[in-house]
């Protein structure tokens, strides 16, 4: 991958990038700063001109029109077989939330979406006996590749004596192995982003894909990208993220756990703002519901796709009465989603393709719903974005936090960020949502169950006695050979800290295990 002409591109990328990049991220602490004392979350009156207006983005590629299901998964060579053999409308590898970013994992993911391109991808499972390969008997599905959001170093690349930042690695090395690969097969670079805040990162995107198309001789526009409404602040900022990227826009996706815990993050100061159990936000709360339709009326205003939401539940092959259960959350929710309008869903695992596609073929005969649901109904209302889930905060809710969040980050510290947890797919961003959540119900005192306002202390004792819980949930030979004394502690310092840590991949990426 680290080619003489790759590390010149990278080095070219980084230079003239990073700078505004690292203006982009004190932006967003003086944003919080300002939150946190006080300021009002609301649309900009200054961009009202450009939510006003019409105006629509570039038009659809072809093979971007129907996105009924997607898939997603980290960038292993298995994973990205069976993703793009599976059925699905789009694969998006994902360099992000569901891969810990060692050095392994980075670069050979960046080889084997290499060899997915050229559809010369391989994979041997040697236990089995069995060869992997990508199928010649059927389309695969549209490949699409999540970068590292902006926050993320990559520590094994320096430019100019300073770690790169790790969306341009990702960003930069598939764009300079495969764009024109891509483009000669018919298809083009196409792109998820995630994290972003506001119009001036969604700026910054497009002037690297302005920069790089004309440093690669590609036309302009040949990128698309969809962006993660996955934070509070952009869900102010919807029309003037795609008013930015228009050129190259390919729509917005309702990024819901990023979404919950990015609700608790910037609302982190307001009593008033305490959260119930993590089970209990569910997409019919109000303040879900109304971030949901405004991004299906902003992209259908715009003509372009407005994406639901990840399906994290997976088959369960023991329990055919927990499965069916199961099953029928899916199906709830994916048919919420089209009859409310998205133009597609997400799915964790292979095996919710089918039924997710059930939803969408039995509401959605075309390739997409842009014109037919425009939702003129929906108002740009602040209130409504800012309501506060209602529900309970419980005993059993702490501790299944704990739980997820220990041995989530465990797993991650071993190299590996997808991680099935008690019949649920969990990514860095559940894991996120389980320790902000200690860490406000401690910031507030919240009681659980009526009882005591809950405090560091407790935590600290319930975090002991969980530890013992995962212990003979997952027996003593994978508890020694794991990493979990230092997970615990990891938990334990960002959830009863005096601040909210950013993120909490970044205080864990300094003891990631290189393998």
């Amino acid at each position: 991958m680290l080619t003489a002409d790759a590390l010149t591109f990278l080095g070219e990328l980084v230079r003239r990038f990073r700078p505004g990049l690292l203006e982009l991220l004190a932006a967003r602490r003086e944003r919080q700063a300002a939150i946190d004392a006080g300021a009002p979350l609301t649309f900009d009156p200054q961009t009202e001109e450009i939510r006003r207006s019409a105006w629509t983005v570039a038009p659809i590629p072809r093979d971007l029109l129907d996105r009924r299901v997607e898939i997603t998964g980290p960038v292993d060579a298995k994973m990205i077989i069976n993703a793009l053999n599976s059925g699905a409308n789009v694969y998006m590898a994902d360099f992000e939330d569901s891969s810990a970013p060692t050095w392994t994992n980075m670069m050979s993911g960046q080889r084997n979406l290499q060899a997915a391109v050229r559809h010369t991808l391989t994979w041997h499972d040697d236990e089995r006996g069995k060869r992997y390969a990508l199928r010649d008997d059927a389309p695969l599905a549209t490949l699409l590749v999540r970068p590292r959001g902006l926050h993320l170093p990559e520590r094994h690349l320096e430019v100019d004596g300073s770690a790169a930042p790790g969306p341009l690695v990702d960003f930069g090395l598939y764009m300079v192995h495969n764009a024109h690969e891509l483009v000669r097969r018919g298809t083009a670079p196409y792109f998820y982003l995630p994290k972003l805040q506001d119009h001036r990162e969604a700026r910054w995107w497009n002037e690297v894909f302005t920069w790089t198309q004309a440093r690669l001789g590609l036309p302009h526009g040949t990128i698309r990208a969809t962006v993660l409404i996955e934070t509070l602040p952009a869900a102010f900022q919807m029309h003037e993220i795609l008013w930015e990227l228009r050129d190259h826009a390919a729509g917005l996706n309702c990024g819901r756990w990023d979404y919950i815990f990015s609700f608790i993050k910037t609302r982190r100061n307001d009593p008033a703002a305490v959260m119930p159990d993590r089970s209990q936000v569910t997409m019919t709360q109000p303040n879900m519901a109304a971030y949901t339709n405004l991004v299906i009326k902003v992209c259908h205003a715009r003509g372009i796709h407005a994406m639901g939401g990840m399906a994290a539940q997976i088959p369960i092959k023991d329990d055919p009465a927990a499965n069916a259960q199961a099953m029928a959350k899916v199906e709830q929710d994916k048919l919420r989603e089209v009859q409310a309008g998205h133009d597609g869903t997400w799915v964790a695992h292979p095996g919710l393709i089918a039924l997710a596609r059930r939803c969408f073929d039995a509401h959605m005969p075309g390739p997409n719903q842009i014109r037919e649901r425009p939702r003129d109904e929906v108002a740009l209302d602040a209130a409504a974005l800012l309501a506060v889930p209602t529900g309970t905060r419980t005993e059993a809710g702490l501790r299944h936090n704990v739980r997820v969040g220990v041995q989530y980050l465990e797993a991650w510290l071993r190299g590996n960020g997808c991680v099935p947890l008690y019949n649920l797919m969990e990514d860095a961003a559940t894991a996120e949502i389980s320790r902000a959540q200690v860490w406000q119900w401690i910031r507030h005192g919240a009681t659980l169950d009526g009882g005591a306002p809950l405090g560091a202390a407790r935590v600290t004792a319930v975090l002991d006695e969980e530890m013992q819980t995962i212990r003979r949930e997952i027996g003593d030979a994978r508890y020694e050979g794991g990493r979990f004394p230092l997970a615990r502690d990891l938990f334990e310092s960002i959830a009863t800290a005096p601040n909210l840590a950013d993120f909490l991949t970044l205080p864990a990426y300094e003891h990631v295990l290189e393998l």
